[in-house]
């Protein structure tokens, strides 16, 4: 009996260590996931505030919290089957997928950045009086879950390409999909949910009597519009660079190596040239480079698609 007890626990310690082991692989490859995201995911915090600019204050939490709840449906009920069955029965489409989100990202990047430098606006316009305000904001909210469900389309395909590299296992697959997506949701719609509010945040405290509130709350409420433009140009400079590197990356998989050879050159060349610093200023090349051929490459597919397709030609800015 205590030889059978003895057995039993031992065979317990090796599933406990299997477990672990297991879970261990589940948070590396969630991590490194999530690291290789993070520029979708700079665009997707950027790109959301927009979607409660101009309702009222009270509506924007709730507003922000239907729009997570469907960010969470496109991640967990649509996307994570849909990588998880690609992955398993078409893994060699992965990469095409990849560089058609890169392509995307690129195009909606340039677009942006052409628009500043006075190019034409595409979109419809949501200048038009609001007649039934419940209606408006249920179009808000419809339309940030379907942007999200692109966005969260490129992070849970460049999720999956870096699990996929880690473990062949379906179910760390899944879970550690599954952490990536919840991760992510609650990281970028918290940080939205405090942008948002941050000036309400700010007049409160410039209401108090401490002169050490009232500093902080003007300072808040000054801030505000300033951040939502840094927000705008980071993610902005995101989508180029991280569908830059995904095209970069993507031509090489396939046995294109002119776009790969070049960024890793200046990568190689500038590092070479910056002593103690080069693994910073080697990287920032890189990522410099991918962002230039992520501009020139979104700013092909506008003049096709705009000029060429006359794809929402004439319609307002959105």
């Amino acid at each position: 009996m205590p030889g059978g007890l003895v057995a039993l626990l031992d065979d317990v310690s090796i599933i406990a260590r299997a477990a672990a082991a297991s879970i261990d692989d589940v948070s590396v490859a969630a991590s490194k996931a999530g690291t290789k995201a993070a520029g979708v995911v700079i665009d997707d915090a950027a790109v959301t505030p927009g979607y409660v600019t101009g309702l009222s204050p009270a509506r924007e939490l709730p507003i922000i919290w239907n729009i997570t709840k469907g960010s969470l449906r496109n991640k967990l009920l649509i996307l994570l089957p849909g990588a998880l069955a690609l992955s398993w029965f078409l893994p060699q489409a992965i990469i095409y997928l990849l560089m058609l989100g890169g392509a995307f990202l690129c195009y909606e990047g340039a677009e942006k950045v052409m628009e500043k430098l006075g190019g034409e606006k595409h979109g419809k316009t949501l200048e038009d009086p609001i007649e039934d305000p419940a209606t408006f904001e249920q179009q808000r909210i419809n339309g940030a879950i379907r942007t999200d469900l692109i966005l969260s389309a490129e992070i849970m395909a460049i999720s999956l390409n870096e699990i996929a590299a880690i473990s062949e296992s379906f179910w760390i697959r899944a879970v550690a999909l599954a952490v990536v997506g919840i991760a992510i949701t609650v990281v970028v719609y918290g940080a939205v949910a405090l942008i948002v509010k941050m000036d309400d945040v700010g007049l409160h405290l410039a209401e108090r009597e401490s002169s050490t509130a009232k500093s902080i709350g003007q300072m808040l409420v000054l801030a505000m519009p300033k951040l939502l433009t840094v927000l705008s140009v980071v993610g902005t400079i995101a989508m180029l660079w991280v569908g830059g590197g995904i095209i970069v990356h993507g031509t090489h998989e396939i046995g294109v190596d002119l776009l790969y050879d070049f960024a890793h050159g200046a990568e190689h060349a500038v590092a070479g040239m910056s002593g103690a610093l080069s693994g910073v200023a080697g990287w920032a090349a890189y990522a410099a480079v991918s962002a230039l051929m992520g501009l020139i490459l979104g700013a092909i597919i506008a003049f096709l698609l705009h000029k060429v397709l006359r794809f929402g030609h004439g319609e307002a800015a959105h």
